[in-house]
Order: structure tokens, then C-alpha cells, then sequence
């Protein structure tokens, strides 16, 4: 397929997915100037679809299984593995959610405290409805019975050198006190494709200079993982997991749910990766 033939596919697929359409189904509690309490606005999250789909669709080729697990509505906790240095999974996961079942969601992503000190890059997260990681942040949302998506691996994760590749990183134990506090059920989240989008190293000292979990260097130009490899994403959504008991238990309590949480993904990556024929197709 050539560019131009691939950049049609691209336009009819915004088209076919009809981005307008689930545009509107979505739940969105905006005022009167079109912006909800985060700064969300359906303008932008419309425009934003329609670049993610052609990257959803036609870039990464993503492949989606167990959509009849995805909550069609109330509130909901997506934890998932997270790796490849930017978070395109984040974007990937997103767009699953919003294209694939009968009812489309809006999925908000818990980014990292230092990304909206990037320019440009607060405002348009929070256009899109993407906001920092706080637990009041996903506390407000989930008493709205809004979708949250969460690494619990962190920056551990999304830096974790090539040779650990689909090795899970330890789990925080923030999603779990959230489960629990307002009573929340949990879809487990496996994304195979991501760990080769983008093999690097960190440079950990110019890291720290600059005040990031990492500083990643890719073998090819620009050297630096703006563009990612067009490796086949699949998404692996499991059934939800309900958990039980106080929030302000210890950590040892917790640490015993959350790493249910983390076999369960362990073992629907070590899943896809037995189906997978191919990194790229």
C-alpha cells in the first residue's frame, strides 16, 4: 500500500468509525461554554479521534479482544502494563474503548506530574480530557462514574530497558485504595506491541538534569522516540475483578490485591505473546 493509498484508508477510517457520531454519545458533563470541571472540551477530544483513529487503525493495525469485558457504562478502574517510552498505549487503550464497543467511552488517562510542565502539552491533555495523576483528580472522576486508565508501573515501566521487555515492573498500591474507597470494579489491561515501538537506552544522568524519569535513545534517527516503529499493537481486555475490604489497610494487605491484579495481566501478556506471530503483523 502506498502513502497516498494509506493516508485515504486513514480518512475513510475517521469517517468509518464515525468520530462525530460517538463524539456525541459520549457522556460529558459540560458548561454552558462547552468545558467540563478538567477542561475538557468534545471540539478538541473530536479532533484529537480522528488523528488517534488513523493511528489506531492504519499506523499501529490494533487488534482488540474482550471488548464484551469493557463496562458499557458507571464507573470503572482500566490497570494496564505500560512500556515504550511515550505512552501511545495510553492513546491506543483510548481509542479501543472509543471505537470498539456498541457504547463508546471516554477513557481518562492518569498522566505523570512532570508532563503538563511541558509546553502546549497541559493544555491540550486537558482538552482531551487526559489529567495529572492525583488521587483527588480520580477520586472527583470515579464518583462520576467516569472510565480511569492507570499504570500502575509508572515511569518504572515506560523506561524499563529492552531486555525486560514484557516483565511487569512492581505495582503501586494508589488504584487499589481507589478500588476500594469507592467501590470500583477493575479491568485488567494487557498491551502487547508497545515494549518494541521504540527500543532504547536511558541516559539517567541528563534525566536528572532535566528533572524526567528517563531520558530514552533510539538507534535510529531523530535518536530520540518521537516516532514510533509501526509495530501491530494487540489489546488483551480481561474480565473485571471486584475487590473488598478498608482502603487504609496496610500496605501488606494491599500489596496481596494489587499483585492479583499484576498475575492476572502477567499472564494474559505471556497469552498474547503465545499468539503472536510477528512484532508487525
Amino acid at each position: 500500500m502506498g502513502v497516498a493509498d494509506w493516508l485515504r484508508g486513514g480518512r475513510s477510517s475517521a469517517s468509518g468509525d464515525d468520530i462525530e457520531g460517538r463524539s456525541r454519545a459520549l457522556v460529558v458533563r459540560q458548561n454552558e461554554y462547552g468545558y467540563d470541571a478538567f477542561g475538557l472540551s468534545r471540539d478538541h477530544l473530536r479532533t484529537a479521534a480522528r488523528l488517534a483513529s488513523w493511528l489506531y487503525r492504519y499506523y499501529f493495525r490494533a487488534e482488540a479482544h474482550g471488548i464484551e469485558n469493557i463496562p458499557a457504562s458507571g464507573r470503572v478502574l482500566f490497570i494496564s502494563n505500560h512500556s515504550g517510552q511515550l505512552p501511545y498505549d495510553g492513546l491506543v487503550i483510548g481509542m479501543s474503548v472509543f471505537l470498539e464497543p456498541p457504547q463508546p467511552r471516554l477513557v481518562r488517562s492518569m498522566v505523570e506530574h512532570f508532563v503538563p510542565t511541558v509546553p502546549f502539552v497541559s493544555y491540550l491533555l486537558s482538552r482531551w480530557g487526559q489529567i495529572t495523576g492525583t488521587p483527588e483528580n480520580c477520586r472527583r472522576l470515579l464518583n462520576d462514574d467516569e472510565a480511569i486508565l492507570v499504570f500502575p508501573e509508572g515511569a518504572r515501566g515506560i523506561s524499563k530497558p529492552f531486555s525486560k521487555r514484557y516483565q511487569l515492573a512492581d505495582f503501586g498500591l494508589g488504584f487499589m485504595r481507589l478500588a476500594l474507597e469507592t467501590g470500583t470494579p477493575i479491568v485488567p489491561v494487557a498491551v502487547i506491541g508497545a515494549e518494541e515501538q521504540a527500543p532504547a537506552i536511558n541516559l539517567r544522568s541528563i534525566a536528572k538534569l532535566l528533572g524526567s524519569p528517563s531520558f530514552p535513545i533510539v538507534p535510529y534517527p531523530p535518536f530520540v522516540p518521537l516516532v514510533p516503529l509501526p509495530v501491530k499493537y494487540r489489546l488483551y481486555f480481561g474480565e473485571p475483578m471486584t475487590f473488598t475490604g478498608d482502603a487504609d489497610d496496610d500496605d501488606e494487605v494491599l500489596d496481596e490485591k494489587a499483585r492479583a491484579v499484576k498475575h492476572r495481566i502477567q499472564s494474559m501478556i505471556h497469552l498474547g505473546l503465545r499468539e503472536r506471530k510477528h512484532v508487525f503483523w
